[in-house]
């Protein structure tokens, strides 16, 4: 069920390294996206998808991990990422994909998580390093990096207590992510 897949798509930041990710399974991913909606129906978003290990070793390097915990420098060796999807907005075709691009990224979260992979889509890069990394063309502009595996840690949804919002470890190194509950979300109803 839907709910059941929202609540295991969780930004996961610790992986099994080792278990590799098939190509397929990210072109099956990427193919979900061909299924969204599209402003326009422009469909700009382009992605590369990578499982070579070296080149997943110079992606994780230029990444920046979990910004709410400023004393981890994101995942040991042995629980990095074992793929990356890197969505990027082609501007031959729009200079503006507006909502596209976060709709996308769930359809490939829900499906990487229906086949028991986590992801945690980072938008804190440097694009630089990225598009030197991948050789990005310079008509393709890096939007978010999606890092992928099969999940390494607990991530555990609880509701906002004292309008704390941040996530955080406790001593057993379980992920906790504070959640607004539902009377905080709907301003009115109107019948």
């Amino acid at each position: 069920m839907l709910v059941d897949l929202l609540k295991k798509n969780r930004s996961y930041r610790r992986f099994y390294q080792s278990e590799r990710i098939a190509e397929k399974r990210l072109i099956d991913l990427v193919e979900l996206t061909r299924y969204c909606s599209s402003a326009a129906n422009l469909q700009p978003l382009k992605y590369y998808c990578v499982t070579d290990e070296n080149i997943c070793d110079k992606l994780f390097h230029s990444i920046k991990w979990a910004g709410a915990l400023p004393e981890w420098d994101g995942p040991i060796e042995g629980e990095r990422p074992s793929a990356y999807v890197v969505q990027t907005l082609d501007l031959n075709i729009s200079n503006n994909c507006l909502c596209d691009d976060g709709i996308q990224l769930e359809a490939m979260s829900l499906g990487a998580v229906e086949d028991g992979l986590g992801v945690c889509i980072i938008k804190s890069f440097n694009i630089k390093e990225v598009t030197e990394i991948l050789n990005i063309q310079n008509n393709y502009k890096p939007l978010y990096v999606m890092a992928l595996g099969k999940p390494k840690e607990e991530v555990v949804i609880e509701d906002v207590k004292d309008d704390q919002i941040n996530y955080w470890r406790d001593e057993n190194a379980v992920h906790h992510v504070p959640k607004r509950k539902i009377e905080d979300l709907i301003v009115k109803v109107i019948k």
